[in-house]
């Protein structure tokens, strides 16, 4: 079968380009691992973090647009897939040398957002406090609040995606693995061969197994993260928000968890993780990652019960530099809008990598591949080293 674009991988990039490419005028064909809706990968359920508060400028850049394009998603789809509940940011500065483009130190994001125009507060522990009883805050650091932060449902947004392009006539095919990939570009399944001149590889977490052999990758490692679904203490506080994110170590995040677990609070840690492969994961949470997320809660959060309700793992394939792979070499489009932290992006992503397709423009230089270090940054090695093996 032909087509002018191929995309392995039916995920949050992956429908995002499909949606993009279809608004084009562009026949396409997604080929996806396993069936809709499914829960093996890194764009599954229903509580993502949009937040524009980032300790660097681009990437504050990059959630505007992205959440104008979210905004044109929405139109077109019928359906809200971004709950508004603002953000907030609190705990410590991180060190000079742990700090990275993901991780929050208030003061700095709140200087950052002024300074784009971005709508935030800095508010003394005290003030906090008192907007959001429970969470505890330490009154020796102030506090971030941005308004425009919400939770994102991907499992909507990507069925929302895939439909919008079946509409303009893309094949999206699932329960199809991509049993291998040739340099001209021809995609092989059990049973068929596609041709394009163009092929994305938005496959998370085997995306280096498919590509590997046929274009240089940054160094890719892809670990398990474990998250915990906590019912309030009380009825109706922070189950309808705000998201948060405490840079104490081990950095924590949570957030309303939505249609995963109704009326609850989601809450992980963004760097306790666990080394595994897309295929080798084995989807049983780490008694220490319980343990720390125990502790954390039971110190800070006292909005929430102490023991969790439901608990489960999720993927993550991370860069060195937790910057995303957008990039092309030859027939190849590379997407990995990854590193914990790319959902918010998404329909970004999907236009960034119809631009690459159609050959428009070239990917900013954060995100290319030449520019992509190989090695894994002391700071990461060292606090994946922690949950690296099982106890």
């Amino acid at each position: 079968m032909r087509a002018d674009v191929i995309i392995v991988g039916g995920g949050l990039a992956g429908s995002a380009a499909a949606w993009e490419l279809t608004r084009r005028g562009r026949d396409v064909v997604v080929l996806e691992a396993f069936e809709p809706g499914h829960r093996r990968g890194s764009s599954h359920g229903s509580a993502r973090i949009f937040r524009r508060a980032y300790p660097d400028p681009l990437y504050v850049t990059l959630t505007g647009v992205a959440r104008r394009l979210w905004s044109e998603l929405e139109d077109e789809a019928g359906e809200e897939l971004i709950r508004v509940t603002g953000a907030v940011d609190f705990g410590p500065p991180r060190p000079k040398a742990q700090a990275d483009s993901t991780q929050p130190d208030p003061e700095k994001m709140h200087e950052i957002l002024t300074a784009q125009h971005v709508p935030a507060e800095l508010l003394t522990a005290t003030e906090a406090a008192e907007r959001w009883p429970g969470i505890t805050f330490d009154p020796r650091h102030p506090v971030l609040f941005h308004p425009e932060g919400g939770v994102i449902d991907a499992d909507r947004a990507v069925a929302a995606m895939q439909r919008l392009a079946t509409q303009r006539g893309a094949g999206i095919r699932h329960n199809t693995p991509v049993t291998g990939i040739d340099a001209d570009g021809t995609v092989r399944t059990a049973d068929a061969e596609f041709t394009a001149p163009v092929v994305v590889v938005a496959a998370g977490a085997w995306l280096e197994p498919l590509l590997g052999h046929l274009v240089r990758l940054p160094r890719l490692v892809v670990t398990q993260v474990d998250v915990f679904h906590f019912a309030p203490a009380e009825a109706g506080t922070l189950a309808s928000g705000p998201t948060w994110i405490c840079t104490e170590a081990p950095s924590m995040y949570g957030l309303p968890s939505g249609a995963d677990s109704p009326g609850a609070v989601k809450v992980g840690a963004h760097y306790l993780r666990t080394v595994t492969t897309g295929d080798d994961r084995d989807n049983v949470v780490n008694p220490a990652v319980r343990d720390q997320v125990l502790q954390f809660v039971r110190a800070k959060i006292n909005g929430l019960s102490s023991t969790p309700i439901a608990e489960l793992t999720c993927l993550y394939t991370s860069t060195t530099s937790e910057d995303f792979v957008l990039d092309r070499r030859g027939p190849f489009v590379v997407a990995s809008v990854c590193s914990g932290h790319g959902a918010k992006f998404a329909p970004l992503a999907g236009r960034i990598i119809a631009d690459l397709a159609e050959g428009r423009a070239a990917t900013h230089r954060r995100f290319s591949l030449a520019e992509l270090p190989a090695t894994f940054p002391t700071q990461s090695a060292s606090l994946l080293a922690g949950v690296r093996h099982r106890p």
